[in-house]
């Protein structure tokens, strides 16, 4: 790649030392830069991370949430004038492999997402029945077809993230983008991606979420 920033992947965290060094190894070599956002970690995860100019650290003191740390990351892409903004999960349950197919697709699309839900066989069920169900209204929200409502790894065309920028902080901002997108009349894509779960905890309170999710509906 050249000097101009073309594609930068926004990576928000919180509490992944055991994942953090892997995943940005993993996606340095498909993009100019990477941004990475503390959401107040209060573990190794900062001391994990691999030195590398490519690499930017945003770190925040307080746990301000998922809709919050992209928010950050949205900006400083757009300041770093990138024409792609591709956002991924810190825990490896988004392979950095697959981002290749996120180029070929975001040429006809603003919006590409990854779409985990062609293939259910890892996908724990209440997983499954809530994704149906929130890509279900999300579909009618939006009135675009939409496959995994809930999956973060996604590409953007940098040029309209100030046009989406969610106001909600938390999971349910990723929902609130789509939304933003919609009335933008932004094109939304998907490709298909490996649904890929460990031994990691996840961090999504479901009634907390869920309000969010409703609030957004709302909107």
């Amino acid at each position: 790649m050249n000097n101009l920033i073309n594609v930068v992947a926004v990576i928000p965290f919180y509490n992944e030392e055991k994942t953090i060094s892997q995943v940005v190894e993993k996606t340095l070599p498909f993009v100019d830069k990477i941004i990475l956002v503390d959401d107040g970690s209060t573990d190794n995860t900062v001391k994990n991370i691999p030195s590398n100019e490519k690499v930017i650290l945003i770190k925040k003191t307080q746990n301000r949430g998922k809709g919050y740390s992209l928010n950050q990351g949205f900006k400083k892409s757009f300041e770093l004038n990138s024409k792609i903004t591709l956002t991924l999960d810190a825990d490896l349950q988004h392979d950095p492999n697959f981002i290749p197919y996120f180029f070929k697709k975001i040429v006809n699309y603003d919006i590409v997402i990854g779409n985990r839900m062609h293939s259910l066989k890892k996908m724990p069920i209440q997983r499954i029945m809530s994704n149906k169900i929130t890509s279900f209204l999300m579909t009618l929200k939006t009135r675009q077809k939409i496959l995994d409502s809930q999956s973060g790894y996604r590409a953007y065309k940098t040029e309209i993230l100030p046009e989406i920028l969610p106001f909600y902080n938390g999971f349910e901002a990723e929902s609130e983008i789509l939304v933003n997108a919609a009335r933008k009349n932004y094109k939304i894509g998907f490709v298909d991606i490996p649904t890929i779960y460990g031994e990691e905890v996840s961090k999504m309170k479901a009634l907390q979420t869920i309000i969010g999710f409703f609030k957004v509906m709302l909107k």
